[in-house]
């Protein structure tokens, strides 16, 4: 069996900010680079965890439109991890999702924990988009937190039917309009009452909206989500 130093010299860890390669074995992200992803600090918004300003319970776009999710948080501002991002979901870096989930379960654990979810759901991609990518990012992110929390990660409960044009692309109305049913539920019935959503990058909600939307009307009560960054605003 080979040992973790043989290994990381075989198969050398990439660090998810610089993508340089990691130097010792079980690293998962350069010294130098540790303080370069900015944690999403408080004031948040009490519903989607976006920015806001001191004694503003609500940003704005939750105050003018009501969303279908209860809760949600990110862990980063999108613009510190951004490159990152893009690596991860298009540049076949899936070894960043383990520092990203030991991340998530730091910072983010008290509040998933408080949530009390029944399990946890990733943002699925279309059949022809994760054929082409070999892989979900949502997914990835998912495991890894989820085997470090205890909790069950149900990557087939939700399903994407419709294989949407890209949201960064769209205005808001656009992004509705794009992915109105995107979703489906397989069997239309859902067990679990309390559900935690993942996904990437939060930036209107549209997404996470429609999730909750399918989850909801198979079944689920409350539909919570963790994104790993958040856009700067709407």
């Amino acid at each position: 069996m080979l040992g973790g130093g043989v290994l990381q010299a075989l198969y050398p860890g990439r660090c998810p900010v610089c993508d340089g390669i990691v130097g010792r074995a079980g690293e998962k992200i350069c010294l130098k680079c540790m303080d370069r992803p900015k944690l999403l600090t408080p004031p948040w918004c009490m519903r989607c965890g976006r920015k806001t300003e001191e004694g503003v319970e609500y940003c704005r776009d939750c105050r003018e439109r009501e969303h279908l999710f209860d809760r949600g948080r990110a862990l980063y501002e999108y613009t510190s991890v951004a490159e990152s991002i893009y690596r991860f979901k298009y540049g076949g870096r899936r070894e960043y999702a383990e520092f990203y989930g030991e991340q998530i379960v730091e910072y983010l654990g008290e509040f998933i924990r408080s949530m009390g979810p029944d399990a946890i759901v990733p943002i699925p991609l279309h059949r022809r988009r994760r054929a082409v990518r070999g892989y979900n990012q949502a997914e990835l992110l998912a495991r890894a937190a989820g085997r470090r929390m205890g909790i069950p990660v149900y990557s087939r409960l939700l399903v994407r039917v419709r294989d949407t044009a890209p949201q960064k692309e769209l205005n808001r109305e656009e992004r509705q309009n794009n992915l109105k049913r995107a979703f489906n539920i397989p069997g239309n019935d859902v067990k679990l009452k309390r559900i935690l959503v993942f996904d990437d990058i939060y930036t209107t909600g549209t997404t996470l909206d429609e999730a909750a939307r399918a989850l909801k009307a198979a079944g689920a009560e409350q539909v919570w989500f963790i994104t790993l960054a958040c856009g700067s605003g709407v």
